[in-house]
C-alpha cells in the first residue's frame, strides 16, 4: 500500500473551492510527512484551469517527487450536488487533466439511473486512453450502501470503473465497512479515502442521506480511539492483497499546524499499513 495525502486538506473546511495551503506548500509538508503521492482536486487545477496553470502544477509536482494519485477535475463531483453528474456528460476534458498530470485514475459522481449509459460512455472513451473512473462510497449518490454500489458497478460492467472506498461515508448510511465488506468490493477497489467522520445521536454536524435521512454526526480526529476502526479496515485491506493508494481526505483544521498535523497522520497510518504487511 502507498500513502497519498488529499488536497482537501488544504482547503477551506467549509469552501471546497477555497485554497489555505497553496501547492508548493502543500507539497512539501506531504514530502516531509513521508507521503508518496497527492490526490488532486479541482480547487489546485482542473478542467477549468489554464494550460499555464496545468504546467505550472506539474513542475511542483515534478520538483516534489510527487505523483497525482488520483484526480477530480472538476468543483461539482466532490460538492456532491445535482450537477455531479456532468463530468460523464463530457469526460474528455477530465481525461486530457488526467493525462497532463501523468495519471490513470479519475473521480466521477452518478446520482440517478439516467447516469448509468453516460458512466458507460465515458469509461469506454477513458479506457481508449488507458485511464480508470471510480466513484467514491459517498451520501447522496447510488454508492450509499454496499449491495447498491456492487449492483451499480455491475450494471456498468467496465473493468476501468470502480469504487473509491470509504468507510465513513458507509457507516454515516448505517453499513458495515469491515474487513467483510471489503473482501466484497476487492474486484472493484481502485482507491481507499479515509476521514474519521461518524454518525452519533448527539454529533454536532448533521448530514442528509437516501438510506437514513438526516444523520447526525462527528468528525474525529482521525487517531482517536471513537470512530472508524481503522485497525480492523487495515485488516480487510491486508487479507485482499491490497496494494494500491491509501489517501488522507480529512481536512486538518483545529490548532494543529498543518505541518504536525500531516505528520501526525502519516505516523499513525503507515503504521497501520506495516503492521500489514
Amino acid at each position: 500500500m502507498k500513502l497519498s495525502l488529499s488536497v482537501r486538506v488544504a482547503e477551506s473546511f467549509s469552501n471546497k473551492r477555497v485554497v489555505e495551503i497553496e501547492l508548493p506548500e502543500l507539497a512539501a509538508i506531504a514530502r516531509r510527512a513521508g507521503y508518496h503521492a497527492l490526490c488532486m482536486r479541482a480547487s489546485m487545477v482542473g478542467t477549468h484551469s489554464t494550460k499555464d496553470r496545468v504546467n505550472a502544477v506539474k513542475a511542483i509536482l515534478k520538483d516534489a517527487r510527487l505523483p497525482v494519485s488520483m484526480v477530480t477535475a472538476d468543483f461539482a463531483v466532490p460538492e456532491n450536488k445535482a450537477e455531479g453528474p456532468g463530468c460523464l456528460r463530457n469526460i474528455s476534458p477530465h481525461l486530457d487533466l488526467a493525462q497532463a498530470l501523468g495519471c490513470d485514475l479519475i473521480r466521477v459522481c452518478i446520482k440517478k439511473e439516467a447516469d448509468l449509459e453516460f458512466a458507460r460512455k465515458s469509461a469506454d472513451e477513458a479506457a481508449e486512453r488507458g485511464i480508470r473512473l471510480a466513484h467514491q462510497s459517498h451520501t447522496l449518490s447510488m454508492f450509499e450502501t454496499v449491495a447498491g454500489t456492487l449492483d451499480v458497478l455491475g450494471r456498468i460492467g467496465r473493468h476501468n470503473f470502480g469504487l473509491i472506498y470509504e468507510p465513513a461515508n458507509l457507516a454515516l448510511c448505517g453499513e458495515a465497512y469491515g474487513p467483510e465488506t471489503i473482501r466484497r468490493f476487492s474486484p472493484h477497489l481502485f482507491n481507499v479515502y479515509l476521514q474519521n467522520h461518524t454518525p452519533e445521536p448527539d454529533g454536532d454536524m448533521p448530514m442528509e442521506t437516501f438510506a437514513r435521512g438526516k444523520v447526525m454526526s462527528t468528525l474525529h480526529p482521525l487517531d482517536s480511539s471513537r470512530g472508524i476502526n481503522f485497525s480492523q479496515m487495515f485488516e480487510g485491506l491486508g487479507k485482499i492483497g491490497y496494494d494500491g493508494y491509501v489517501t488522507l481526505h480529512q481536512a486538518f483544521g483545529g490548532s494543529v499546524p498543518p505541518g504536525e498535523a500531516a505528520s501526525d497522520a502519516a505516523r499513525y497510518l503507515l503504521g497501520l499499513m506495516d503492521s500489514e504487511k
